[in-house]
């Protein structure tokens, strides 16, 4: 009994000295990480139809993570949200800050014209656009302004012009594959 009692002790004794080092569980907060999720519940509320839950997860993916490439998406996201339930006015900031945050998402300047149309200023940001030349971006949003005016065939020249001249940017292809759906639309 007591040679057990002796073996239980040393065993015992050792056991702590053993499994110290590195057996602190350390979490490490990531904030890109949780805003994904965030972002990731927000599209499932929208697939649900609970827009508000939906608002409150894109807003928290923002805040989470305010200046990445990735933000640019939370903000499409949150403004598709805010253009589905009919508040084109808080959707427009939306849109315009997904493409101040990523400006290679040809998909956010689609927005953000829809945006100006449902908001009645797509005649009066189409005039503005055709004296900005600022950037080569501007073409895209005049091409895209032009065609929601109705004028297709002016939004092809004004895209083609910018597809060739920008022929190497990440938007470019998307610019074509528009280009070509106009084309078919005239044809």
């Amino acid at each position: 009994m007591k040679k057990l009692l002796v073996i239980l002790s040393i065993i015992l004794l050792g056991l702590p000295a053993s499994c110290a080092p590195g057996t602190v569980v350390s979490y490490v907060i990531d904030p890109e990480k949780n805003a994904y999720e965030h972002n990731n519940l927000g599209i499932m509320y929208v697939e649900e139809k609970d827009y508000y839950a939906a608002i409150q997860e894109f807003k928290i993916a923002i805040s989470l993570c305010p200046k990445t490439q990735a933000t640019a998406v939370y903000f499409n996201n949150l403004g598709k949200v805010y253009m589905t339930i009919g508040y084109p006015d808080l959707a427009l900031d939306c849109f315009k800050n997904s493409i101040t945050q990523y400006n290679l998402n040809f998909e956010f300047y689609r927005n953000l014209v829809e945006c100006y149309a449902a908001l009645g200023k797509a005649s009066e940001q189409l005039e503005i656009y055709k004296t900005k030349n600022e950037t080569p971006y501007d073409k895209v949003m005049l091409g895209l302004l032009y065609e929601q005016s109705g004028d297709i065939r002016k939004a092809i020249f004004v895209l083609d012009e910018f597809a060739m001249a920008e022929p190497h940017l990440l938007i470019t292809p998307a610019v074509k594959m528009y280009i070509q759906e106009l084309v078919n639309k005239i044809m």
